[in-house]
């Protein structure tokens, strides 16, 4: 049952995940919905969140790819920016939340309240930057908006744990509070550090693709579990190894870092789909566990901390945005006055994911003593309410405002100039390396290969210049690099076809025609590149 579960999980997110690329509509918020759709259909079984399941299994890789492909340049252009929201905020949020949970909910004791504030308090690590990307955020935005949901589940569960301990009779004190914190956050990078560079040496080292896949997939794992070994934080060395492995990623061998990055995009979108499902399916848990909890006061404090959760990020965001520059003179003559649109716009993306409903399913069943955990259920209730509201209330309207505020529109002029300047740069290095490796008798090739190798040199350094001034064709309205890539292609398509005839009809083995295939594949590559 349990087999069937997984299977049916993983290939109906993998399908809704598809549908929803085929049509540009949000992934997220389609998986959401189809999940709360699903989860009352006959048949389907009940998917309730484990949290030794979760945060062990789904959160490293999920935030080791995207630690991979973040900008170590970008963050550390921002890492003021980042830091205020993925420890400020989060511990803001935390506190502010669970006062107004307090004080809105009757019965609600103060520990079992800043459980919920913490619990509550992480922007989810995947739906935001997946949702900025899409709608076109300019790249600072982009940046500061991952580069806090690699960091602010650390911070989220360190402040679950200090409450928790809170809540179940285990005490409290500030020195404790304050020592667990830097356990977590300064032991996870320490684990980092010591992890990176070995694991970088061996990374470079392995020359069989498959070996290197395999090691690739057991890194964040690896770094996960060392870190929890010395109850420092996991998320936190994941995400440091994640950032130097993807800042050196250059260092491997192009073959394998090629293979490497399929399966990586191939497990990032099977995790997320199936993470995005996940939330939607946990409707029947949640509820049947309510129990005698009047509907219209339910609702009424659902609407309530739905709308604090979303209010407490604009009271931090906005502040978190101008008072730096007010407060420091460098730093204004260093940013100048941040447009308005930043603030609003990070702020509106605050949706929560798939971490605060594993969270919230980890608060034990008792405390102390044997007593039942104060509203527990309660607790899962409102944390379901907050992840969906945020998904669809925010994840809806983000795509709409962001096409309503005069953001800046990214200069794709500049950007293709930079662009062909580096190329121009890079390709002037290689003609020189390669007129220097040609004069050496023991290098000597016959004409038409050198003078194929130059032609590829040619194309490279041309070939983004071409796209700066490129005319459109009248007809079709493609670009000259356009109709290239599309006629190169066809040609290859052309050769493959008679590969695969001269299969059929036994003039060529499989073997053979796999090797020519594999070939073919590499020149499609390099025709849809822009290369020859």
């Amino acid at each position: 049952m349990a087999t069937s579960a997984l299977l049916l999980l993983v290939a109906g997110s993998a399908t809704v995940a598809g549908v929803a690329r085929r049509t540009g509509l949000s992934a997220p918020l389609l998986l959401v919905a189809a999940g709360l759709a699903a989860s009352y259909l006959p048949g389907v079984p009940d998917y309730t969140l484990d949290p030794e399941l979760v945060l062990p299994l789904l959160l490293p890789p999920l935030l080791y790819t995207s630690a991979l492909d973040s900008s170590y340049r970008g963050l550390r252009a921002n890492v003021r920016s980042v830091a205020l929201l993925s420890f400020g905020y989060v511990l803001f949020s935390t506190f502010a939340v669970g006062l107004i949970a307090h004080a809105v909910i009757p019965g609600l004791p103060i520990p079992a309240a800043f459980v919920l504030g913490a619990v509550v308090a992480p922007p989810d690590a995947v739906a935001a930057t997946a949702i900025a990307r899409k709608v076109g955020l300019p790249s600072k935005l982009v940046t500061i908006l991952q580069g806090e949901s690699l960091a602010n589940d650390a911070t989220a569960i360190t402040a679950y744990r200090v409450a928790l301990a809170a809540a179940v009779g285990e005490g409290f004190s500030w020195g404790s509070a304050l020592g667990e914190f830097a356990l977590a956050a300064l032991g996870g990078v320490a684990v980092g550090l010591v992890l990176m560079v070995p694991l970088q040496w061996a990374r470079t080292r392995i020359r069989d693709p498959l070996l290197l896949n395999t090691f690739s997939l057991l890194v964040p794992f690896a770094a996960y579990a060392a870190a929890e070994a010395f109850h420092a934080s996991g998320v936190v060395a994941v995400v440091v190894v994640g950032l130097y492995l993807g800042h050196h990623a250059h260092t491997v061998d192009f073959a394998l870092r090629l293979q490497e990055d399929a399966v990586w995009t191939m497990v990032a979108f099977v995790l997320e789909s199936a993470v995005f499902a996940l939330i939607g399916l946990q409707l029947p848990v949640v509820l049947r566990a309510l129990g005698g909890y009047p509907a219209g006061e339910l609702l009424l404090w659902a609407a309530l901390l739905l709308g604090a959760v979303i209010v407490v990020r604009f009271a931090w965001c906005w502040p978190a945005t101008y008072l730096p520059g007010l407060l420091s003179a460098r730093v204004r003559e260093r940013e100048g006055r941040p447009h308005w649109t930043r603030p609003l716009v990070i702020a509106w993306a605050g949706m929560r994911g798939v971490v605060s409903l594993a969270v919230a399913f980890s608060i034990p069943h008792t405390a102390d003593g044997g007593a039942a955990f104060p509203d527990r259920d309660l607790i899962l209730y409102l944390t379901f309410v907050v992840v969906i509201g945020t998904l669809l209330v925010q994840g809806l309207t983000l795509p709409a405002l962001v096409r309503a505020l005069p953001l800046p529109a990214p200069d794709r002029q500049r950007e293709v100039l930079v662009e062909a300047q580096a190329q121009n740069d890079a390709s002037a290095a290689a003609q020189a390396r390669l007129d220097e490796l040609l004069a050496d008798p023991r290098n000597r090739l016959p004409e038409p290969l050198e003078e194929r190798l130059r032609r590829a040199l040619d194309r490279r350094r041309n070939a983004v210049w071409e796209r700066l001034g490129a005319a459109v064709h009248e007809d079709t309205g493609e670009s000259a690099d356009a109709v290239y890539r599309r006629l190169g292609k066809e040609a290859v398509a052309a050769e493959r076809a008679v590969f695969v005839r001269l299969r059929d009809a036994d003039r060529i083995d499989d073997d053979l025609l796999r090797g020519l295939m594999r070939r073919l594949d590499f020149e499609e590559a390099l025709v849809d590149h822009g290369e020859e």
